[in-house]
């Protein structure tokens, strides 16, 4: 929490002193049709990797897989196109980073090493619930309650 508090602290101070110092060099008209233009090249590529994952995805899910890195690949691309429409030299330089596909699939998998999700891990798994060395049947009742909030019997 603290580390994200610091982020949003820092970042617009680094943002506008790489605008400011960028300005003063190419000039004020100049900074800004640059950063117009990170934009407008960020969208496009953000729109057709977008559509390009989306598609994988929906293959995997007819074939019955989960297509977990597609999902977080998604969530990447959302994230860097967030970035790449915020004006700025550093949030578009990671907006970027995030739509080169060699960079995004190590990170998922940096990701997953990191947090162990076993059963996501590998992409191509299949959909269906997976069992545990240790299963445990669970007996129990159950019962629905009518609208004056009493118990239906067992006929």
């Amino acid at each position: 929490m603290q580390y994200l508090l610091l982020l949003f602290i820092v970042m617009p101070i680094v943002e506008m002193w790489v605008l400011i110092t960028v300005g003063s060099s190419i000039g004020a008209i100049n900074t800004i049709g640059l950063v117009l233009l990170t934009a407008l090249i960020g969208i496009f590529l953000l729109r057709q990797q977008g559509f390009e994952t989306l598609w994988r995805g929906r293959k995997k899910l007819q074939r019955g897989h989960l297509p977990a890195q597609e999902m977080i690949e998604g969530l990447i691309l959302a994230v860097s196109g967030a970035l790449l429409l915020t004006p700025g030299f550093v949030t578009d330089t990671f907006g970027f980073l995030g739509l080169v596909p060699t960079f995004r699939r190590v990170f998922i998998k940096r990701v997953f090493n990191k947090i162990n999700i076993t059963h996501l891990r590998n992409s191509g798994s299949s959909y269906n619930h997976q069992t545990h060395s240790n299963d445990e049947i669970i007996d129990g009742e159950s019962w629905e309650a009518n609208s004056n909030n009493k118990k239906l019997k067992d006929k």
